[in-house]
């Protein structure tokens, strides 16, 4: 899988800021300077484009030369100018002490529209509503043992196989297009109760993650131009509006056909809808949707469970489960292959969990396993605190405030909160705070130490925090020992790691490696 932003997609909405640089004579070399320039007319926006496929780095280099706080001016009358912070106190203030005047939903709606109306883009009491059901349906014992089995069922018949399969032949395998189809199958299944099977040796074509893809690198580019713009492109049905729009149309295909097999399921079974959440539910426990469709009324009597209600939670949780897992796994096992001392420390842990030393290889790391594993654990928290899936977020104030900073923000200031830039603050993590050490997390007793969220923001702050955050870790960690511990990784010689530019912080080329077996 290839993820990149190139000029082409986005020539033909800023053709007239270009003819306007072109008519101050504006050198492009100009645009690459470490902090914006701002120009008459089109403030800042062209070093914005010139570095689009690096505004992560950007950022960084910018806070570092002048604090905290960054005023990004757009075009003249455009009311896009933003604020970048990576004041953890401002973080902590917008996101938890005064979330009330930062709402998501008015914004997000916008920007996020294909995700429809459901958790991501809601507030106040009906984003209370969903989240209250979703933190139900996580904290079911019997939906648990359902992702645990489900987990292990993946990484047996679809993750082991492929590798083994590689290994074998000699082939060059995307890590990352690996994790995108481990996480899709694991998160389908779970969410859905359909399994698509989509980590296999045949390694079949993915409609739903090719769009999803294409649909959150078009709302990257929505984050880079002034509204009016994208909206006119939209209108105009050009460029990346062109892209997103023909691939929302194949998530509602993909996502109705799921909705239509389960209800053909269920009505071939002889369901009770009183007993779903009893003691008579199916062994292997029950997904999302199944629990949606056979909802208690009484805690969903305010949810409207119709089709597009259910489009909408899907894609949600589907997105959430594929994204963050899939590239929390990407960048750490990447930090793995080129820091051995890691992996032979990871190694050395894994072993004083293992059954035996008789125990069969290739052998396949369960929660209770890998949930024992402090080292693990720190380098995981490690490498997402480098490499957050989710690397910013966005915020529009509801009335004028003061940010802790002390930056004053109107109703029109949209706030950037970068992750991925705090991680790379001296005054936050300290003179180390670019290099990959898992002992930052680990106590003087040795066990994790904790970090205040608005500080360590990977899975959000505040009452908007991640439920999904022990999920997230314990596949992530499943997987990873697996692989480590059953088998070496070699990068292909040449091959570029690069950041790709989307809301999703994905490797632009894939990660491909070659895999060698430990055990014969």
């Amino acid at each position: 899988m290839t993820l990149s932003l190139g000029y082409f997609d986005i020539a033909i909405t800023l053709l007239f800021i270009l003819v306007i640089a072109n008519f101050f004579r504006i050198n492009r070399s100009s645009f690459h300077t470490l902090i914006p320039l701002e120009w008459p007319l089109i403030g800042m926006l062209p070093t914005i484009i010139v570095n689009i496929n690096h505004f992560h780095d950007l950022l960084v280099e910018v806070h570092a030369i002048v604090g905290p706080t960054f005023l990004f001016k757009s075009l003249l009358l455009s009311n896009m100018s933003i604020l970048s912070s990576v004041d953890p106190m401002d973080m902590h203030y917008i996101m938890s002490k005064n979330m009330q005047n930062f709402p998501k939903a008015p914004l997000f709606s916008k920007m996020f529209d294909f995700l429809g109306k459901a958790i991501f883009n809601c507030d106040g009491e009906e984003w209370k509503v969903q989240r209250r059901v979703i933190q139900a349906l996580l904290k079911n014992n019997r939906f648990n043992r359902f992702l645990e089995k489900t987990s292990e069922r993946t990484i047996e018949k679809g993750l082991i196989p492929v590798l083994d399969n590689t290994a074998n032949n000699g082939l060059v395998l995307d890590l990352q297009d690996m994790f995108i189809r481990l996480t899709f199958d694991t998160s389908c299944k779970i969410v859905t109760g359909y399994e698509p099977c989509t980590l296999s040796l045949e390694l079949p074509e993915i409609p739903f993650s090719k769009a999803l893809d294409e649909a959150e690198e078009a709302v990257f580019l929505r984050h880079a131009m002034p509204e009016t713009i994208w909206k006119l492109m939209k209108w105009m049905n050009i460029g990346s509006e062109k892209t997103l729009k023909h691939a929302w149309v194949i998530l509602d295909v993909e996502i109705g056909k799921l909705i239509s097999i389960k209800r053909e399921q269920l009505a071939k079974e002889t369901y009770d809808p009183t007993k779903v959440n009893g003691s008579e539910q199916k062994e292997e426990g029950i997904d999302f949707l199944t629990s949606y469709l056979y909802a208690n009324e009484q805690m969903y009597a305010s949810l409207k469970i119709d089709d597009n209600f259910l489009r909408d939670t899907i894609l949600n949780t589907m997105l959430a489960i594929r994204d963050t897992t899939t590239s929390s796994l990407t960048w750490f096992i990447w930090l793995v292959i080129i820091y051995p001392e890691t992996l032979n420390k990871i190694r050395e842990e894994l072993n004083s969990v293992l059954p035996s030393l008789e125990s069969e290889n290739p052998y396949i790391f369960k929660s209770e396993n890998v949930n024992k594993l402090t080292y693990l654990h720190a380098c995981v928290s490690e490498s997402l605190r480098l490499y957050p899936p989710i690397p910013f977020q966005l915020r529009v104030p509801e009335k004028p405030d003061k940010l802790p900073s002390g930056v004053c923000v109107d109703r029109d200031d949209k706030i950037l909160m970068s992750i991925y830039a705090m991680a790379r603050m001296k005054s936050i993590w300290g003179q180390d705070c670019s290099e990959f050490k898992p002992e930052r997390w680990i106590s003087e007793k040795g066990g994790i130490k904790h970090e205040p969220s608005y500080k360590y923001p990977v899975f959000n702050d505040g009452p908007r925090n991640c439920l999904g955050k022990e999920m997230a870790f314990t596949q992530t960690k499943m997987v990873a020992a697996t692989i480590i511990h059953n088998y070496n990784l070699e990068m292909v010689e040449g091959h570029v790691v690069e950041k790709n530019c989307s809301i999703i912080l994905y490797m632009k080329h894939g990660l491909k490696v070659k895999v060698f077996k430990r055990w014969t």
